[in-house]
C-alpha cells in the first residue's frame, strides 16, 4: 500500500463503485457483494457509462449471483486499470491526476520525497529518467470485497466468496460479523487463497474482528487449513458506522495494546499452524519457509490527524480506516443530493443506535433520513412495514413457514395483532409496538441513495433513504474534495480546526457507558443472576479501561500531540458516570 488509511465498507451502495474514484490515486476501498441486484444494475452504468457493450446475467440463470459478482468486479479491475494507465502517461504538470497522484501522498512517503525532489531538478534527460522511475514504482489501490461471514445468509455468503474468488482481482475480502465455519471451509476450495510457486497469495483474507480473542480463534480456525489471514481489520464495537457489535466493555485502546503486546508470538503461533498444514495437504500446496505478511488496521471514530499519527506509532499499525467522514465526499462515494445536505447540517443527536436492522443487530441510524420520515409516515397511515421485494434478510418463522423479514409488512401486521391479543397497558403497549415498527428495509434504503445520485431509479421504485454513518460523522459540517479529506488525514489541513469534540477513545467509551446503562434499565424488571453477572463484569471491564487511558497518558505525554491535548478531565468526568452506574 501506498496510502496509511483505506476507506472501509460504507453500507450498500455508498461504496459500491467507489474503486473507480479513488484506486486510481493508490487509495484503496472495500465493497459490499451483498446485493447482486445492484451489483448488476450498478454494471450495467458503468458498462454504458464507458461505451462497452452490456450483456445482462439474469436472476434466474445458474450461479447467477456468482456470476454476476464477478463480472462486476471483472468490470471495476478493468476500469481501474485504463484510468491506472492512462494517469501515468500524463506529464508532470501540477494540476492533472498523475501530479495529484503524488499530492495526496503522506509526507513521509518515499515516493512523494522522490516526487518533490525530481519537480525541482532542471529539465533534461535526467529528469525524464526520474519521472520513469517514478512512473514504474505507482500502485493503484486496492478493490476489496466485504462479506458479512455470520450475517449473510449462508448460500448468499458462500457465492459472494465465489464469485469474489472467480474474478480476476488480485486483492483481498474482508470477513466481518462473526465466525463462520462453513463459509471459512469453502476458501479452502479456491486455489487463489494458497501460496504460488512463489509463495504470493494471489486473494488474501482479511478479518474485521473488534477483540484479540476471537481473532486468534479465527484465524487459528484458518491456518489448520492451510489459509492466511493477511490482516487483522480491528473496529470500534460501537464508535463506528452500520450496525455495531459491542464487545463486552473491552474498550479500543486495551484491544489494540492487547495486539500490540502479542504480535510477534501470535504471528509465530499461526504461521506453524499454517506451514504445517500446507506441508500435510493432499492437494500439493507450495510449502512456506517464511511467513507472509500480516498486517494490523484499525478503523471507527478517528477524526484528526493527530489521532490518526498516535495509532499508527504507538500501536505500530499498517494503516487507519477512515469511513463515515468519506460520505462528505460527493467525489469518492454515493449520496444523494437531500440525504448530502442533511448531513452537512446534522448535530451530535442525529446520530443514535438504533434497533432498526431486521437483523436483530443494534444498528446506527440518522434521524434526517428519508426512510425513517417514510417509517413514520406508514405507521401513521395505519400500514406499518415495508414491501419485502429483494428478501435478503428473511430470517424470521414464528408466523410462517418460510422465513420472512421483521421490517416486512407482512410480519408487522401478524406481530401486531398478536399483540392487540394480549390487552397490555397503555404504556407496556406503546413500547411494544414501537419495538415491532422500528425495523426498516435495509435491502432497498441502502441502495437508493446511489439510485438517486446516478439517476438510474425506476418507476414506483422507493426513493426513501437509509443511510448509517458512525457519530464521528457530527463534527464534520461541509462537503469536501478527496484532496481536502485527504490532506485532513495526513494533518495538512485541519477540517475541525474550530470543531469542539470529544477525543475518540473517550467518545467510545462515553457510548459503551450508555450502553451499558440501557441495557440496565432494560432488564431492571427482569434482572436474573446470568443477566446480573455480564453487566457487572461489562462494568468492571469499562473501569480497566478507564485506568489503562491513566496509564497510557503518563506514558505518552511528552510523545505525541495526542498526549498534549489529551481531555484528561473528560476521561474523570466520564469515569464518575461510570462510577455511579448502579447494576
Amino acid at each position: 500500500m501506498v496510502h496509511k488509511f483505506h476507506i472501509p465498507v460504507l453500507g450498500l451502495g455508498y461504496s459500491i463503485d467507489t474503486p473507480l474514484k479513488v484506486a486510481r490515486y493508490g487509495i484503496s476501498s472495500v465493497v459490499s457483494v451483498v446485493d447482486d441486484e445492484l451489483i448488476e444494475r450498478m454494471r450495467k452504468y458503468h458498462t454504458e457509462q464507458n461505451d462497452l457493450e452490456f450483456i445482462s446475467i439474469p436472476k434466474k440463470s445458474i450461479n447467477s449471483r456468482a456470476k454476476r459478482i464477478t463480472s462486476y468486479l471483472n468490470l471495476m479491475h478493468k476500469l481501474v486499470q485504463l484510468q491506472f494507465e492512462a494517469l501515468k502517461t500524463q506529464s508532470f504538470v501540477l494540476g492533472n491526476d498523475l501530479c495529484t497522484y503524488f499530492e495526496l501522498l503522506p509526507n513521509d512517503s518515499q515516493l512523494k520525497l522522490g516526487f518533490e525532489l525530481m519537480m525541482d531538478y532542471p529539465e533534461g534527460e535526467r529528469k525524464k529518467i526520474f519521472q520513469n522511475i517514478l512512473r514504474n514504482r505507482m500502485k493503484m489501490g486496492s478493490i476489496d470485497v466485504n462479506i458479512m461471514a455470520k450475517v449473510d445468509n449462508n448460500s448468499d455468503s458462500l457465492s459472494a466468496l465465489r464469485g469474489f474468488a472467480e474474478s480476476n482481482l488480485t486483492t483481498s475480502v474482508i470477513l466481518s460479523a462473526g465466525m463462520n465455519p462453513k463459509l471459512y471451509s469453502y476458501i479452502s476450495q479456491f486455489d487463489d487463497f494458497f501460496p504460488d510457486e512463489n509463495g504470493e497469495l494471489r486473494k488474501q483474507i482479511i478479518l474485521k474482528v473488534s477483540d484479540f480473542r476471537s481473532a486468534f480463534i479465527q484465524a487459528k480456525f484458518l491456518a489448520k487449513k492451510g489459509i492466511w489471514v493477511s490482516e487483522f481489520r480491528i473496529e470500534s464495537g460501537l464508535n463506528c458506522g452500520g450496525h455495531a457489535f459491542a464487545t463486552e466493555g473491552y474498550l479500543l485502546g486495551p484491544i489494540l495494546e492487547e495486539f500490540k503486546q502479542n504480535k510477534t508470538s501470535l504471528l509465530a503461533e499461526l504461521f506453524d499452524l499454517y506451514r504445517t498444514a500446507l506441508s500435510e495437504n493432499q492437494e500439493n500446496r507450495h510449502p512456506m519457509t517464511e511467513s507472509p505478511k500480516q498486517r494490523i488496521t484499525v478503523q471507527g471514530g478517528i477524526g484528526t490527524s493527530s489521532e490518526n499519527e498516535f495509532l499508527l506509532k504507538y500501536y505500530g499499525l499498517d494503516a487507519t480506516g477512515w469511513g463515515s467522514p468519506f460520505l462528505l465526499v460527493p467525489e469518492v462515494t454515493n449520496v444523494d443530493e437531500t440525504t448530502l445536505k442533511k448531513l452537512v447540517e446534522a448535530k451530535e443527536d442525529d446520530y443514535y443506535l438504533s434497533n432498526s436492522s431486521p437483523l436483530g443487530i443494534l444498528f446506527n441510524n440518522f434521524k434526517g433520513s428519508s426512510i425513517e420520515q417514510q417509517r413514520l409516515s406508514r405507521i401513521e397511515k395505519g400500514r406499518p412495514g415495508s414491501p419485502c421485494t429483494k428478501k435478503y434478510l428473511c430470517t424470521n418463522t414464528e408466523f410462517t413457514v418460510q422465513p420472512i423479514c421483521t421490517a416486512s409488512r407482512e410480519y408487522q401486521r401478524l406481530k401486531i395483532n398478536q399483540l392487540d391479543t394480549l390487552q397490555l397497558p397503555k404504556t407496556a403497549y406503546e413500547q411494544h409496538f414501537n419495538t415491532i415498527t422500528e425495523k426498516i428495509c435495509l435491502c432497498e434504503g441502502l441502495c437508493a441513495s446511489v439510485y438517486l445520485k446516478d439517476k438510474i431509479i425506476k418507476p414506483k421504485e422507493s426513493i426513501a433513504v437509509a443511510i448509517c454513518p458512525g457519530p464521528n460523522l457530527a463534527y464534520f459540517s461541509n462537503t469536501y474534495t478527496l484532496q481536502e479529506m485527504v490532506h485532513h488525514i495526513y494533518g495538512k489541513l485541519d477540517l475541525l480546526e474550530k470543531v469542539k469534540r470529544p477525543h475518540f477513545f473517550i467518545k467510545e467509551l462515553n457510548l459503551y457507558i450508555e450502553y451499558l446503562q440501557k441495557e440496565i434499565q432494560d432488564h431492571i424488571k427482569d434482572l436474573n443472576d446470568k443477566k446480573l453477572k455480564q453487566l457487572t463484569k461489562f462494568k468492571a471491564q469499562l473501569l480497566a479501561g478507564v485506568d489503562y487511558y491513566k496509564s497510557l497518558f503518563l506514558i505518552t505525554e511528552n510523545q505525541f500531540e495526542f498526549a498534549e491535548n489529551y481531555p484528561y478531565t473528560e476521561l474523570l468526568t466520564a469515569e464518575i458516570k461510570l462510577t455511579n452506574t448502579l447494576i
